[in-house]
């Protein structure tokens, strides 16, 4: 199996383009089944900073013109223009990195780790991630745990909601006095609302199209919840606005935006569009006095914030590479495995044979004691011939050296490498073998 990994993120793609490939779950569900036709594994990570599809197949170059099928379908041909690939140890790397939040937006920020293992779930849920992205994911997870515990990189960080409220406190010198609306309670929105709880945001409120939701996190930050029928009514008295749906359209419009300014007599209203894709319709920070941002204007104001963490990142991306490495070693050691119990399998039915074909000769002239010296004889022949080349290929190691004497035993013995060795009981004839 290789591994391949393609996608657009923050560093290659605008938001107008990465907006076009956040897909519905049902519809992130339908892609992995297509492309996860087994043998071949897919794992799809969609957040609002990127879309990236991981694959594990035998067949690379196939696996690759079905993702790049799949991306055009849902996301137009121009999509392509942005894509990046990453092959073998390097899409491994890559992985890593994203889990251990080492190429987020907002460097060392803690949700992409829970977003990595949410798309996890999901591509086991719908059978599209089995044995190999299993041990990949799980050695990164492992990895992003490790980083984070040995290094600073997420004392300092801060998110994507974070940076939003900071902006706003920016803006208006504090958030004390100013009444802020929350619109959508998921989990994007439950960030900001506890950053501006912490920011000292004391009047806010929260809707959403589920009352219960909004309810919830008005209970847990101490704000107010109102019915998404109210949206406008509460528009005209905010002065900060959070949005944060699912919606696949923009809730908020220039038209109807614009239509409360002269309830509101003008002032000045900060919003923040922290979905993918966008609940803030572009033209609305064409309005005098509405100040719209999305993420990527949020991200440039994070950029400035990036160098405090990078000697942290530094320090990350060295255990990365040393977690990486472990996991390179450990799979070559699990591949290296069946070539050596397909040769010991080889050698058993070949012994196992000769002494059926030797005894049926013989017919009854053997007594019980010769008939176990000649099986006797053929374990101890099969067991002499395998233990030199068992033995070299241990004590090399999963190293390089490791892989080419493996690979060099499978050519020479003409044995699949990618087919199991018979997982039947040893062999009675060769029990007691050595090596």
């Amino acid at each position: 199996m290789e591994f391949l990994c393609m996608g657009l993120s923050h560093r290659t793609a605008p938001l107008s383009v990465r907006e076009r490939l956040a897909l519905a779950e049902t519809q992130q569900v339908e892609l992995l089944r297509r492309l996860a036709q087994a043998p071949h594994e897919a794992l799809l990570v969609s957040t609002c900073n990127r879309v990236e599809l991981y694959l594990a197949s035998p067949d690379v170059a196939r696996a690759r013109a079905g993702a790049l099928e799949e991306l055009a379908r849902w996301g137009g041909p121009e999509t392509l223009e942005h894509l990046y690939e990453h092959r073998g140890e390097d899409a491994l790397v890559h992985l890593f990195r994203v889990a251990a939040s080492l190429d987020s937006m907002v460097l060392g920020e803690a949700q992409i780790l829970g977003q990595v293992k949410d798309a996890f779930e999901r591509g086991q849920g719908s059978g599209a991630v089995r044995g190999e992205l299993t041990r990949v994911c799980a050695a990164a997870f492992g990895c992003a745990k490790r980083v984070r515990t040995e290094t600073a990189i997420g004392r300092s960080a801060t998110s994507m909601a974070s940076a939003a409220v900071a902006l706003a406190s920016k803006v208006f010198d504090g958030l004390g006095d100013k009444t802020v609306l929350l619109v959508g309670a998921g989990e994007m929105s439950e960030l900001a609302a506890r950053h501006l709880k912490q920011a000292g945001a004391s009047r806010m409120f929260v809707t959403n199209r589920t009352l219960a939701r909004a309810e919830a996190l008005a209970a847990e930050v101490g704000a107010t919840a109102r019915p998404f029928e109210e949206l406008f009514s509460l528009l005209t008295q905010a002065d900060v606005v959070v949005c944060g749906t699912a919606s696949p359209l923009p809730i908020f419009t220039q038209e109807n935006v614009g239509a409360v300014g002269k309830a509101r007599r003008f002032r000045p209203l900060f919003m923040v569009d922290l979905a993918v894709p966008r609940d803030i319709a572009l033209d609305v920070g064409q309005l005098d006095w509405v100040h719209a941002y999305d993420l990527d204007d949020i991200q440039k104001f994070v950029a400035d914030n990036a160098a405090a963490r990078v000697e942290e990142a530094q320090k990350a991306g060295v255990l990365v590479a040393q977690e990486v490495a472990r996991f390179v070693r450990e799979r070559a050691v699990r591949q290296g495995v069946p070539v050596l119990a397909q040769l010991r399998q080889r050698g058993e039915a070949i012994a196992r044979a000769e002494v059926e074909r030797t005894l049926s000769a013989l017919g009854d002239s053997l007594d019980d004691k010769q008939r176990k010296s000649i099986e006797a004889m053929a374990r101890a022949i099969v067991n002499k011939l395998l233990h030199e080349p068992t033995a070299r290929l241990r004590a090399v190691g999963p190293e390089h050296e490791g892989n080419r004497l493996a690979g060099a035993a499978a050519e020479l013995f003409g044995l699949d490498e990618s087919t199991p060795p018979n997982k039947q009981g040893p062999n009675v004839l060769i029990q007691g073998g050595k090596g």
